[in-house]
C-alpha cells in the first residue's frame, strides 16, 4: 500500500496510522489506544506541515512544533517508552521532506581511502541480507551461552564459598542439625544466560519426620498452593524440646523467618569476610539491607574485577519433608512468618530436559534464547526465566515438532503465545494451573510488555539488537 500510491508521504502514512489504530485497543487497551491516537495526530499535523509553502512565517513554524513535542511530553508512561521512538522518527522524516526542497550542497571532495573499506561495506551487505533464522542462531552463539570457562570458575568459587561456610557453621553452631549444603539453580542446569552472576546455596534443616508435617499451600488458610506450612506434630508425647527446631516455632508451626534470621546472625554478621576474601583471592561480603540471605563476590576473574562485575549467592534454608521441598525465600511470602515457598523450579527443568531427551528437541535453547532477550531488552526484563519456561511446558503440549530447523519457528510461536497470556492477564503454572504467574504483575508491566512483544510480532529482530 506504500509503495503503490503516488503520494507515499500522505497515502502511505495514513494507512499504517489507520492500521495502528485499528489494532491498537486490542493490545493497548482503551487508555492506550487514546494515547495512540494522541500521537497519530501529533505525525499527521507534522506532515501537513511539511507540505506548506517555504514562505510561512517561521515562528507559526516554531509554534506548532513545540505544539507536537507538547502532545508526546504530556503523554503516560507507556508512551513515553514506546509510541515516543515512533512519534519521532516520524518527525525527523518530515522535517527531511521539508528541506528536500532546499538546493543540495555538493558534496566535498573525500581523501582515498584504504583497500579495506570495499571489504567493510561487503560484510555490512552480508549482515543486512541476513534472514532472520541466521540471526537468530547467530545472536544464541554469540549473545546467550557462556563460554566452558567462565561456568566453571563461578561454580569452583560457590564451591569454596559454601565449603568455608558449612565448616564454619559446624564448628560454631555443632548442635543445629543441617544436611550437606549443595549450590543449585540455573548455573548448575546449564540454563543461565548472558553472564555467569548468581547461584544458590541450598541449607538443608535434618527435621524429624514423625514430629513434623508439611501442609500444602491448598489447605491453609492463605489457599495459595505454593506457600506451604510446616506443622509441629505429637506435642503431648514429645513436648517442646524434643526437637532442635521447636525454638523456631511461631503458633504451632515452623517460623521460615526465625531460621532465616538465626542464619543470618551466625553466618551473615559473625564470619570472618576479610579473611575469608584474603584465602579466596575474590572479595566476599555480605548483602545488607536485604530480606533474602545474599553474599556478593567481586573479583572471579581478574576481567570481571576490572570491570566491577559481582557475582551473587542466595543462601536458602531448605526442608524436604513428604516430597514436598519448601524454601524460606522472604521476598516472596511477604510478611507471613511461618508460611515457606514451594518451588517448582526443579520440576520444570527437569520436564524440560526430559522432552528435549525424547526427541532432540530445543525447548532449553527456545528457552535460555527468550530469557537472554528479557535480560537485554528493558522492557521486558519483568519476564523471568519461571514466565519462559512455563510458557514453552504449555507449547510443548500441543506443538510436536521440536528440531533444529524449527528453532526460529518455535522462537516466533513463543512470543505470540505471551502475547495471548499478557492479553487475560493469566499465566497458569504447568504443575499447578490455579496458580497464575503473574499475579505480582502491575497493568504498567503487562502493557509495557505486551506493547514490546506486540512489535516483535512484525519486526522479530528488535528483539535481538
Amino acid at each position: 500500500m506504500y509503495y503503490s500510491s503516488k503520494r507515499r508521504g500522505e497515502d502511505g502514512i495514513a494507512a499504517v496510522i489507520d492500521f495502528l489504530l485499528s489494532n491498537a485497543r486490542l493490545v493497548l487497551g482503551v487508555g492506550g489506544a487514546v494515547v495512540l491516537g494522541i500521537a497519530t495526530l501529533a505525525v499527521k499535523r507534522l506532515i501537513e506541515r511539511a507540505g506548506r509553502p517555504p514562505d510561512e512565517k517561521p515562528d507559526k513554524k516554531m509554534t506548532d512544533s513545540w505544539e507536537e513535542l507538547g502532545l508526546v511530553s504530556a503523554s503516560p508512561k507507556l508512551l513515553h517508552k514506546g509510541i515516543e521512538g515512533v512519534v519521532m522518527k516520524q518527525i525527523a522524516a518530515a522535517t527531511k521532506k521539508a528541506e528536500l526542497s532546499q538546493p543540495i550542497p555538493l558534496p566535498s571532495p573525500e581523501p582515498q581511502r584504504c583497500d579495506t573499506e570495499p571489504l567493510q561495506r561487503r560484510k555490512r551487505m552480508d549482515l543486512c541480507v541476513m534472514t532472520f533464522v541466521e540471526h537468530l542462531q547467530q545472536y544464541y552463539r554469540t549473545r546467550v551461552c557462556l563460554s566452558v570457562e567462565e561456568v566453571s570458575v563461578a561454580q569452583q568459587r560457590a564451591l569454596d564459598i559454601a565449603t568455608e561456610i558449612q565448616a564454619f557453621l559446624h564448628s560454631k553452631r555443632p548442635d543445629m542439625p543441617l544436611g550437606d549444603m549443595t549450590l543449585a539453580g540455573s548455573l548448575l542446569d546449564d540454563l543461565q544466560v548472558v553472564k555467569a552472576d548468581h547461584t544458590c546455596l541450598i541449607v538443608p534443616l535434618q527435621l524429624e519426620s514423625s514430629l513434623w508435617t508439611p501442609i500444602a499451600g491448598e489447605d491453609t488458610f492463605l489457599g495459595h498452593p505454593q506457600y506451604c506450612m510446616v506443622r509441629r506434630e505429637n506435642l503431648e508425647y514429645f513436648p517442646r524440646g524434643q526437637s532442635y527446631w521447636d525454638r523456631h516455632l511461631l503458633g504451632g508451626y515452623l517460623s521460615s523467618r526465625l531460621v532465616s534470621e538465626q542464619l543470618g546472625k551466625t553466618v551473615m554478621e559473625s564470619m570472618n569476610w576479610p579473611s575469608l576474601t584474603g584465602t579466596l583471592e575474590c572479595e566476599v561480603r555480605p548483602v545488607l539491607g536485604s530480606p533474602e540471605l545474599k553474599l556478593e563476590i567481586q573479583g572471579l576473574t581478574q576481567s570481571s574485577y576490572d570491570s566491577g562485575e559481582r557475582f551473587y549467592i542466595t543462601v536458602l534454608p531448605t526442608v524436604r519433608l513428604a516430597e514436598m521441598t519448601l524454601t524460606a525465600q522472604r521476598e516472596i511470602t511477604g510478611s507471613f512468618d511461618y508460611v515457606w515457598y514451594q518451588s517448582l523450579y526443579t520440576s520444570e527443568t527437569a520436564r524440560l530436559a526430559a522432552l528435549d531427551k525424547a526427541d532432540s528437541g530445543v525447548r532449553r535453547k527456545c528457552l535460555k534464547t527468550l530469557k537472554a532477550v528479557c535480560r537485554n531488552c528493558p522492557s521486558l526484563r519483568k519476564l523471568n526465566g519461571s514466565h519462559l519456561c512455563n510458557v514453552i511446558l504449555h507449547m510443548s503440549e500441543k506443538e510436536a515438532d521440536w528440531s533444529e530447523s524449527a528453532f526460529a519457528d518455535r522462537f516466533l510461536q513463543a512470543i505470540t503465545e505471551l502475547i495471548g497470556f499478557l492479553e487475560t492477564g493469566i499465566l497458569p503454572s504447568y504443575f499447578k494451573p490455579n496458580v497464575n504467574l503473574f499475579q505480582g504483575s502491575t497493568e504498567d508491566d503487562i502493557d509495557e510488555m505486551g506493547f514490546m512483544l506486540y512489535c516483535a510480532v512484525t519486526e522479530p529482530e528488535i528483539l535481538l539488537i
